[in-house]
């Protein structure tokens, strides 16, 4: 019968020593967990083993014996080894030796309680025990209700991980201890936290504690009756800057959470959030401090008014354009002045308004560029609002479109159903016929031809209008766009992936 023996080999430049694991007795398999070193005293290896065994509920015992001697083997180190298995008793005893800096190992096993002694071929299986731990390959720990696994579960490969994944005690075991026994495993230099990590987790207690109140009295203040009246709650439901606030609230409520995750998919979604965090202060630090560096906050409010001039004379040549024959059509004269003057008057008080601001703009984006030590995503949903409120006229000029435009469809089909003899019932949310006498089928096609033959010059307005601010919309769902990939992008599995990638295992 073949015997399976699955060696760490983190353990293969350990010292001489024993080998501790589990055998899987179904599968005719052995699991090497680490290698005790000498000296040691076997009743102090025996009530270690116990103490593993009752916390881990894992079978853990002395398999074999290790050789690692750089120099010719020694006859007496080979018949201590060999007297070793007489102490701890395991059928059958391993014995793993490895000579100088050869690359070959010798692999063999003693029978001395068996009448029939047979030689067995053995299977040497290295395996990386930090890349099997982190892996979640193993079932998960609060699903295993037995210490004994059906037959039929311990011929599978996951009984290997999982005597691993219990084995976690065996590993805590820091080299600055000075206990009586000393191991090799993946952690034998150390547990993998090291001190000062193990300090800023102590540390971190409190500070998530005093996080958690603060975020929750900020959230309070939210929920507060006074931001649900108009003014207070129109702003915050139109202004994409206290949205993405907000949201980045929930994020750090959720990180500054003190109730440990249950699953490996909320360890891992607490980890996106976090980096995904990380990384958006991170780059909004170096836009401030671009920001701020040379004067370019003053560049840029020198350049603001004179681009927001160049826009306004952009939009006056446009309606000039659409007040004289735009592409050859002819346009209802009468309509098309009234509408031109009236965009005309509405562009000529936004250019008061700018002027009027214009000492203030450097000092109000001297202050929105602090806003960015909150993250880059801050600062783009605040450039996003400065857009918004920089085309404000372009939006009023596409809503009063929008408004004449409809009010002339509304009435045009009004006016059509009359002509057919029909009317549209507002009690049952129908069309009935109806029967209109000579004057109202008179004033009805006056008004529909008045409607129809100025149609065109509205639809007109209406298109370019439409246009514009189909453009400004573009350019801020760009920016929503970026905010987005910033917000939702798993960097932290991405980061995993491509660096270790049997962390996402399974």
């Amino acid at each position: 019968m073949v015997l399976k023996v699955f060696f760490p080999s983190c353990c293969s430049s350990a010292e001489s020593g024993i080998l501790i694991g589990r055998w899987i007795s179904e599968q005719n398999s052995a699991v090497i967990l680490a290698v005790v070193h000498f000296p040691f005293i076997p009743v102090q290896v025996k009530q270690y083993l116990s103490e593993v065994q009752r916390v881990t509920k894992v079978s853990v015992s002395v398999l074999g014996s290790w050789s690692n001697s750089k120099q010719e083997k020694e006859e007496s180190l080979s018949e201590f080894l060999e007297d070793l298995g007489t102490i701890f008793s395991h059928e059958p005893w391993i014995q793993i030796s490895k000579e100088g800096g050869s690359k070959f190992w010798s692999c063999s096993t003693l029978q001395k309680h068996s009448n029939n002694p047979k030689e067995e071929e053995i299977i040497l299986i290295y395996y990386d025990q930090r890349k099997v731990m982190l892996s979640h390959l193993h079932p998960p720990l609060d699903t295993a209700t037995s210490t004994d696994r059906k037959a039929d579960d311990a011929s599978k490969l996951s009984a290997i991980f999982d005597t691993v994944a219990k084995s976690k005690v065996l590993f805590m075991t820091d080299r600055y201890d000075d206990g009586p026994i000393k191991l090799t495993h993946w952690q034998s230099d150390g547990v993998e936290a090291s001190i000062i990590v193990e300090l800023m987790k102590q540390a971190s207690v409190p500070a998530c504690m005093l996080l958690t109140f603060l975020l929750s009295l900020i959230s309070g203040v939210c929920r507060s009756r006074v931001l649900k009246f108009w003014p207070l709650s129109f702003l915050w439901s139109k202004l994409s800057t206290c949205e993405q606030l907000g949201h980045r609230l929930q994020h750090l409520q959720v990180i500054s959470s003190n109730k440990k995750a249950q699953t490996q998919t909320q360890l891992m979604r607490k980890a996106n959030v976090f980096v995904s965090l990380l990384i958006d202060v991170a780059l909004g630090i170096l836009l401030m401090s671009w920001l701020y560096r040379k004067n370019r906050i003053g560049h840029l409010a020198d350049t603001l008014i004179p681009m927001a001039d160049h826009i306004a004379e952009e939009l006056q040549d446009l309606l000039q354009w659409l007040m004289g024959a735009p592409a050859g059509l002819k346009m209802n004269r009468a309509l098309d002045q009234v509408l031109g003057r009236f965009f005309l008057y509405h562009i000529h008080l936004w250019i008061s308004y700018i002027h009027l601001m214009s000492p203030f703009i450097e000092m109000i984006l001297w202050y929105v560029g602090l806003s960015a030590c909150l993250g880059l995503t801050v600062a783009l949903c605040i450039l996003s609002d400065i857009i918004a409120l920089l085309t404000f006229h372009i939006y009023c000029f596409y809503v009063y479109g929008a408004r004449l435009y409809c009010l002339k469809i509304y009435g045009l089909s009004s006016l059509w159903r009359l002509f057919r003899g029909k009317k549209w019932n507002v009690l049952r949310q129908r069309v009935d016929s109806c029967s209109y006498d000579l004057d109202q089928l008179f004033i009805g096609t006056l008004l529909f031809t008045i409607l129809l033959f100025l149609l065109p010059t509205t639809a007109l307005y209406y298109l370019v209008f439409t246009l514009l601010r189909l453009l400004v919309v573009i350019v801020q769902g760009l920016i929503h766009l970026l905010v987005d990939l910033i917000d939702s992008l798993p960097l932290y599995s991405i980061i995993l992936r491509l660096c270790r990638s049997y962390r996402l295992a399974g």
